[in-house]
């Protein structure tokens, strides 16, 4: 049973260790509501888009939720610093539970990435709170092998998720995708209520001018390149005027740091040469790994022509790779106090299995993508917990929050920022194939006075994901003009699977950039207790490489 009573952010590390178990059960079941809510919608996706329309809107509804998650990332991490980890916990389960259950009311593509967005809000305060919850109860010692818990967590909703999610729109409404959930939501939020103990509040003011700043950034800067090569040309006003607003508002956002008494997030961090490699390998890995789980539903459904409960097995193996990967990652830091060569090790290997998902073509079999996806699993197990294991290790205990948020904001800017400019990619990619090389006899068939104002839908690639319904247009059809439509669709497949050739070749060099720079990580020994970094350390000031006992 949890200890009733305030405490203090270091007094958490000094609980007993059932005391600390029954946080974690805690913690953890707000961690899975919300991971859950988030792997169930990769492989229901296609279908929903197809029943709601608007495939150009595809990557928003991933994009609302990143953006959102993003924008209450930092402010919930150092007002968790503030005032304790649990009410921003409590906050951040029921706000994800409104945007949950709004988004399965959705009647329109344009309400369902609205209501994502709401659900994003929820994450990104669940996030930043929990992995700064964890951090308050164990060393970075200690803390390795809770990563792999946490990742394991992680891992059984990319397992349980897309298979439901799949399963959910082949049998039943897609509603229920996003309401299947919520009594394990409940059930969270009731736990974190008891079992979470409430930490003492630290002095300091509220940055409200640089949470709007920051706000203002990432909402102008992600607006620019989702847009950009889409809705509006790279070179036009639009987009133009928002690139130059996210830049005004940086500069103003660093003066506004520089004076605040207790800045949201403190430009001492960034002399301290891990945090600053960690978050840009983060952003480059964040960049790719989103892209690629965004994108890889799109090319089972779409390419090969797997159902959506098929499409969920297919993905299986890849988180249980991710699973393995996360735990003994975990093990090996908190055994050997090491961490830069496992990073080193995950980096190597998400970029092998980003290379083998760009050699996809029309006639790659599930079980090829199958196991091009184990390897890329691997690669994200072993990499995602270690950035933020070497961030909290270098850096004051009493930043926790504010340090755990950076990390996790840089590498969701990073997909979100992947799977918009991915996006515009295919988008881009696939025009091109359809314009170049679309048959003669479908363009004439296309052009044909009944057909003509059919042509739009007959050669978006969305028509591509629900295999009954493209057979229910092609028995429609006239026998003599079948042939045709089948060289229409076997066009599409083409342009199709040369968009996400082209979006996945991109991720490649990017998570090769981010194997480069990982080989810069300056690995400093594993702090053995919370205690070691904070007796004596100003909270305000941070030191460019701080010194820690082995």
């Amino acid at each position: 049973m949890a200890q009733s009573g305030t405490l203090t952010a270091k007094g958490m590390e000094d609980l007993d260790p059932r005391t600390k178990v029954t946080i974690m059960i805690a913690i953890l079941a707000g961690m899975l509501f919300s991971a859950l809510n988030q792997t169930i919608v990769g492989t229901a996706l296609p279908r929903i888009i197809a029943d709601l329309g608007g495939m150009e809107y595809y990557s928003w509804v991933f994009t609302s939720y990143m953006l959102t998650s993003s924008v209450t990332m930092l402010l919930a991490g150092k007002l968790s610093d503030m005032y304790g980890r649990k009410v921003f916990l409590l906050i951040g389960m029921a706000v994800f539970m409104v945007g949950a259950f709004l988004a399965g009311t959705a009647g329109t593509i344009i309400q369902l990435i609205v209501h994502r967005g709401i659900q994003g809000l929820g994450a990104g305060i669940i996030m930043t709170t929990s992995m700064a919850a964890v951090g308050d109860l164990f060393s970075p010692r200690e803390r390795g092998k809770w990563q792999g818990v946490l990742g394991a967590v992680f891992g059984l909703a990319s397992v349980i998720g897309p298979f439901l999610g799949g399963y959910i729109v082949d049998y039943f409404n897609w509603e229920w995708v996003f309401w299947v959930n919520l009594p394990i939501g409940v059930i969270a939020f009731f736990m974190i209520l008891r079992l979470f103990p409430q930490t003492a509040r630290q002095e300091g003011k509220i940055d409200y001018l640089g949470a709007v700043l920051v706000t203002v950034v990432i909402v102008t800067l992600l607006l620019a390149f989702s847009w950009a090569g889409s809705k509006y040309e790279w070179g036009s006003a639009q987009i133009v005027g928002l690139f130059v607003a996210s830049a005004v508002s940086l500069l103003l956002f660093l003066l506004a740091e520089s004076r605040a008494t207790s800045p949201i997030l403190p430009l001492g961090l960034f002399t301290n040469s891990i945090f600053n490699i960690s978050n840009i390998v983060g952003f480059l890995t964040g960049f790719a790994m989103f892209g690629a789980i965004m994108y890889i539903p799109l090319f089972v459904q779409g390419v090969i022509g797997t159902s959506a409960t098929q499409s969920g097995l297919v993905m299986m193996p890849m988180t249980v790779s991710l699973v393995i990967a996360s735990a003994l990652a975990g093990q090996l830091t908190t055994r050997t106090g090491r961490y830069k060569w496992v990073a080193i090790m995950g980096n190597a290997i998400l970029v092998v299995g980003m290379y083998l998902l760009s050699t996809m073509t029309v006639d790659t079999a599930n079980l090829t993508a199958t196991f091009y996806m184990i390897i890329l699993g691997a690669g994200l197990g072993f990499t995602m917990p270690i950035f933020m294991l070497a961030v909290q290790n270098a850096l004051p205990p009493s930043l926790l929050g504010v340090t755990s948020s950076a990390v996790q904001l840089f590498r969701s800017v990073g997909g979100t920022v992947g799977v918009a400019i991915m996006g515009t990619i295919m988008t881009n990619k696939i025009n091109e194939e359809m314009t170049a090389h679309l048959p003669g006899a479908v363009k004439q068939f296309l052009a044909q006075p009944g057909v003509a104002e059919q042509s739009k839908n007959l050669m978006n690639p969305q028509i591509l994901i629900n295999q009954d319904k493209l057979g229910e247009i092609r028995a429609a059809m006239p026998a003599q003009v079948q042939p045709i439509f089948d060289q229409l669709i076997e066009a599409l497949k083409f342009a199709l699977t040369s968009g996400l050739d082209a979006v996945f070749h991109f991720g490649f060099y990017i998570a090769l950039v981010g194997l480069a720079l990982t080989f810069l990580l300056k690995e400093i020994p594993l702090r053995t207790s919370n205690k070691e970094a904070a007796d004596g350390a100003d909270a305000t000031k941070v030191n460019a490489e701080p010194q820690h006992q082995p």
